[in-house]
């Protein structure tokens, strides 16, 4: 099994249950074929020692094969005469518009079936069944080809009409055949098949399935440029996405939001074609123009049409979107969300930012597993290649510069005093200390995992100029390239009195400037980073 349209071998325990009702006409099939065995086995064959017969092994090829054309032969046999001309029929089944003309020995390997044709049902003294179909994913071609599998011992499953052959297999009890589709699921699975397999499974009630689709719409989501991915995906599984940490963010929150304006523009104009390199203008020019029709007056989201996917942009990370200047920039040109979000996270922001600056407490505060689940900063990068190499996540640290190497298949932390990344200060002053996951994926053409390596969550604390070796790969056997992702959820630290009675007044009079600043955001649409008064929280660091 692998290629697509492969042939796969479902072997029932009986093919043929031998029953006394079993139909004749089978038997008559068997005999005929092990007549032509023995008129072939007493043919002659020609030696080289005088015209002696020669006694084949019973190891060998030519010992093994009567018995593989004889199996195959009473297959084709019984298929032909039982199953597609219904000779020695006792019951007619009747679905979809068709008749076939089977027999109840074979058909009560269906549990489905063997019910029905038991106890005291009116279907088990009937000649004729017509049965209805609850599920629009049977049609008549798979009812053919699961019935006719009943017969033949040989079920073949198409990629293309894998559902429907589930679903009928499911309908009819068929565990060994479900069992069938769900690996043909799992070898094809890729950006065209795995919202409808996703579906089926939780249909069809297949959780392992389930899960594997579900995983790997977290790790591709933002690798794979599809847009009939993107198209197939609604707005429910799109919110169980992206509120999920286990989503493989390749960059940081801002390119999530981007994502999401793509899937929404496609949701909006299914009938988009263009090439791939073209969406993003395309949704872009989308934005600009419902800007300018609306003059500004409110958000998309808030409008009838764009409600619809509040749920979804619910569940972005605003806090470490707003950290970044370009970022919320962004934010503020596109008018998609609702001033009001983005004033009270830059409000929390900032108390967060006066606890994390003015506190020296050694002490840090308790953090649980949701926390960092729900609101840890997401953000990934790409190694190519095998080669050293050297980068920043900025944004969770509160002016904490981490630099993250790569070199001689080993990940590093380093905590930096130096002020060189991108201009932002950073802070000398205490330790401090961040959660994190360190998450290594290696992806195959079709999406697929070929390795994978998670750290789990740990907490780091570094000095200046300090550093920490996160990974360790040397012997492991790596495909490039990799994708690094990392979840970050930096620790505030307890306020022990009396410093608390002084971050207290500190918080309220920060409340009281943040109020007043929050309303005018909101009556006058005024963007934070165009104001000389305050600055993106998370941007601000001590001096």
């Amino acid at each position: 099994m692998g290629a697509l349209g492969s042939r796969i071998r479902w072997l029932w325990a009986r093919n043929a249950p031998d029953e006394p009702g079993a139909p004749r006409e089978e038997q008559a099939a068997e005999a005929a074929v092990v007549q032509e065995e023995r008129e072939s086995e007493a043919g002659p064959v020609a030696t080289s020692h005088g015209g002696r017969k020669r006694k084949a092994c019973p190891g060998s090829p030519s010992g093994r094969s009567p018995r593989r054309k004889y199996a195959k032969a009473k297959g084709e046999t019984v298929y032909n005469a039982l199953f597609l001309r219904g000779e020695g029929s006792d019951i007619q089944i009747r679905a979809l518009g068709l008749e076939w003309n089977l027999h109840r020995a074979y058909l009560c390997q269906s549990g489905y079936f063997a019910s029905m044709f038991s106890g005291a049902w009116r279907e088990s003294s009937m000649d004729t069944i017509d049965m209805q179909m609850p599920d629009e994913n049977i049609n008549p071609e798979s009812l053919q080809d699961v019935l006719g599998s009943l017969y033949q011992g040989v079920a073949v499953i198409p990629p293309n009409r894998v559902i429907s052959i589930l679903a009928t297999a499911s309908m009819l009890q068929l565990d060994d055949l479900i069992h069938q589709c769900e690996e043909v699921m799992r070898e094809t699975l890729g950006a065209t098949t795995v919202c409808s397999y996703y579906y089926s499974a939780e249909n069809y009630g297949l959780q392992n399935l389930r899960a594997i689709c579900r995983q790997w719409l977290l790790d591709n989501l933002l690798i794979q440029r599809s847009t009939e991915l993107l198209l197939e995906i609604p707005v429910e599984l799109m919110v169980e996405l992206i509120s999920c940490s286990e989503l493989l963010v390749i960059g940081v929150e801002i390119d999530v939001y981007n994502m999401l304006k793509r899937w929404m523009f496609l949701q909006l104009h299914p009938t988009w074609v263009g090439p791939q390199r073209s969406l993003q203008t395309d949704v872009d020019l989308w934005v600009a123009t419902w800007r300018t029709e609306s003059s500004g007056a409110s958000c998309f989201l808030d409008t009838e049409e764009g409600r619809t996917f509040v749920p979804v942009f619910q569940q972005l990370r605003l806090a470490y979107i707003i950290s970044e200047l370009s970022s919320a920039q962004v934010i503020e040109q596109d008018a998609l969300i609702p001033a009001t979000w983005v004033a009270h996270m830059y409000k929390e922001q900032w108390l967060i930012l006066l606890q994390a600056q003015q506190t020296r407490d050694p002490r840090t505060g308790e953090i649980r597993l949701p926390e960092i689940e729900g609101h840890s900063m997401r953000c990934g990068s790409l190694l190519r290649r095998d080669e050293q190499c050297v980068w920043r996540w900025a944004g969770f640290g509160f002016a904490w510069d981490l630099v993250v190497c790569y070199t001689n298949r080993r990940i590093v932390f380093r905590r930096s005093a130096l002020n060189d990344s991108g201009g932002f200060g950073v802070s000398l002053l205490w330790q401090r200390k961040v959660a994190f996951r360190l998450r290594l994926v290696c992806l195959d053409r079709a999406g697929r995992v070929i390795f994978r390596k998670n750290t789990g969550y740990r907490v780091l604390c570094l000095k200046t100029n300090e550093e920490l070796e996160v990974v360790n790969l040397e012997n492991q056997d790596l495909v490039f390239p990799i994708y690094v992702s990392c979840n970050f959820l930096y620790i505030p630290r307890e306020r022990p009195c009396p410093e608390g009675r002084l971050l207290k007044q500190n918080r309220e009079l920060s409340r009281s400037f943040l109020d007043s600043w929050a309303f005018k955001y909101v009556q006058d649409s005024t963007c934070l980073f165009e104001t000389s008064c305050i600055y993106p929280p998370l941007m601000i660091h001590s001096v």
